[in-house]
């Protein structure tokens, strides 16, 4: 090869190795390499040493374990890497089911006043948990932890029931919150497929594919038709029944209304909702909570509503009032529980503020119609049993005034009455041996005559007393038997 023909050979291979193509390809291989470390080429600072270690596929976690099968002792550690040290890591073992609930887990953090690692173990037996220190099903020893360059370690021995092989597993991070308080992991992406299926012997890993994105769906859709079901349509029909029946014009609408809400709703809920409950509990384990016992007591007052339909007396019945207020009592507890319920399956599904900001809205806007309709309707509704009222005392007045006039009447001879053709009535009493007669000009002013009592006094007026009377008093006097001729 003459030299003329090297120099052109070694020019094309310096402008390969300088292209884009070249750069970019070893950039990304040493770059990828430093940012996924292998777990067989770490060492650790206290110079354990570890007979198997695993790369976990999703939130840059690693698994070195040591395990004796004879005697079941898992020494393990765990590394999560790329965290930050305002975060909390946990990793766990369920003994007896795939997923969260009942998960045996080992839990650390770093304080953010003494910058001090903290380590213990938690018993998961609720979503809600806050991850609080409690004491694991089997023997946990040496529980330390430690933070560095960005990486946060656990370190435990483990006593496992012996010949155990295959063990379930998952691991989590979360946001370490004012006050030290363990926050909400994140409820998407990688962070719900953080479980697997390990293999203590082999150390192989099989994903866990029952919980992540389709269970995540389950869970969505079963708050989502609750919460429009259970905590709009039914208070929706509740309303309806209340406040459209005081329209005559809507009769009978507001009760076809209302059935419909309130069928629609409890369909709803009870295909959706309870049928998405019972799927989550047939595939994550998950135990009986005050959300799920309030669930299932909301079904059954919602059961017995409809039962109650049935049973509904006729508008004339005399246990009709009695089953009304049953029927509105039960219908107003109903509405009260699934508004609860739903603030703590908040609480558990943690949906984003988004999603109860929307909620919270609606719900504060069909609580204000309802002011608004009570306010409204408050003389309609209210205003007739006062005004019932008031005519129930002045007709009971009227009837003691009568029955105090018919005993005084015992004590009378005649009571008598003619007209003067002088602008007046004379009405004249006889008691015993004593004869009075009294004047009763005819175009006199009296607004109530029914109301007043001047019988009761008649014998105490003296003789030619002008009673302020009307006709119309001494015509009501005799239609009521109170004047005779």
């Amino acid at each position: 090869m003459s030299l003329s023909s090297r120099a052109i050979l070694v020019v094309i291979c310096f402008l390969f190795m300088s292209s884009p193509l070249f750069t970019s390809a070893t950039t990304t291989t040493t770059t990828d390499q430093g940012l996924q470390p292998r777990c067989e080429t770490h060492i650790f600072n206290n110079g354990k040493h570890y007979r198997s270690c695993k790369d976990l596929p999703v939130l840059d976690s690693f698994l070195h374990f040591s395990y004796a099968r004879e005697t079941g002792v898992l020494d393990v550690a765990y590394r999560h890497a790329n965290l930050e040290s305002s975060s909390w890591i946990a990793w766990a073992i369920n003994p007896t089911k795939k997923g969260m609930l009942g998960a045996q887990a080992l839990v650390a953090y770093r304080n953010s006043t003494s910058g001090v690692m903290r380590a213990y173990t938690s018993n998961i037996n609720s979503y809600a948990t806050m991850l609080q220190e409690s004491p694991l099903s089997f023997r946990v020893t040496q529980v330390s932890a430690e933070y560095l360059d960005g990486e946060m370690k656990i370190f435990a021995t483990m006593v496992l029931p012996p010949n155990t092989t295959v063990v379930n597993h998952l691991w989590q991070d979360g946001p370490l919150k004012e006050g030290d308080r363990l926050g909400m992991h994140a409820m998407s992406g990688d962070h719900l497929k953080s479980m697997s299926t390990l293999d203590l012997l082999s150390g192989q890993v099989t994903e866990t594919k029952s919980v992540n994105g389709n269970m995540l769906m389950v869970k969505r859709i079963h708050g989502l038709v609750n919460t429009v079901s259970w905590g709009i349509l039914m208070p929706i029909g509740v309303m309806a029944a209340r406040y459209m029946k005081t329209y005559e014009t809507l009769d009978p609408t507001w009760f076809y209304v209302h059935v419909v809400c309130q069928l629609t709703g409890y369909l709803a809920g009870l295909l959706g909702g309870l049928g998405t409950a019972i799927y989550m509990a047939r595939h994550t384990g998950m135990r009986s909570t005050a959300h799920t016992v309030i669930g299932i007591l909301i079904f059954c007052l919602g059961f017995l509503q409809i039962l109650a339909l049935k049973a509904r007396p006729g508008k004339d019945h005399k246990y009709r009032t009695y089953w009304n207020w049953y029927h509105h009592t039960m219908g107003y507890v109903v509405v009260v529980l699934s508004v609860y319920n739903i603030y703590k399956g908040f609480v558990i599904l943690q949906p984003g503020s988004g999603w109860k900001i929307a909620y919270t809205a609606i719900i504060c806007a069909i609580g204000a119609f309802a002011i608004v309709m009570e306010i409204l309707q408050f003389k309609k509704r209210w205003g007739g049993l006062f005004v019932k009222k008031s005519e129930d005392l002045q007709e009971a007045n009227q009837s003691a005034s009568k029955k105090e006039i018919l005993k005084t009447k015992t004590k009378k001879a005649v009571v008598r009455s003619k007209d003067k053709g002088s602008g007046g009535y004379e009405i004249q009493i006889e008691n015993y041996n004593i004869t009075k007669n009294i004047m009763i000009p005819s175009g006199s002013f009296v607004s109530y005559p029914h109301t007043s009592s001047p019988l009761l006094t008649f014998q105490s007026f003296p003789p030619s007393y002008y009673y302020p009377c009307t006709a119309a008093t001494v015509a009501w006097g005799f239609q009521n038997g109170l004047l005779y001729r």
